[in-house]
């Protein structure tokens, strides 16, 4: 009975380790969030916009994410 006891104990630490490394793993896996795959190339307001946020280094193609009144939007450069 002891031996079966410490089989089950040493699965359930073994599933339990592997669950834990494995949602580490895909947080590590550095997809950022902020990558852009078009191109705006109109002319926005500056009232309108609330932020501007330089694209990840991992991603893509490099730009720049504008957040404003309306929603968000890429360009490839600052205006």
């Amino acid at each position: 009975m002891e031996m079966k006891m410490s089989c089950v104990c040493l699965v359930l630490g073994l599933v339990l380790l592997m669950t834990v490394s494995s949602n580490s793993a895909t947080l590590s896996l550095g997809h950022p969030d902020n990558c852009c795959f078009s191109f705006a190339t109109l002319k926005i307001p500056d009232a309108e916009i609330l932020e501007v946020v330089k694209t990840h280094s991992s991603c893509p193609k490099s730009g720049y994410v504008y957040t404003t009144l309306r929603g968000r939007l890429c360009k490839e450069k600052l205006q």
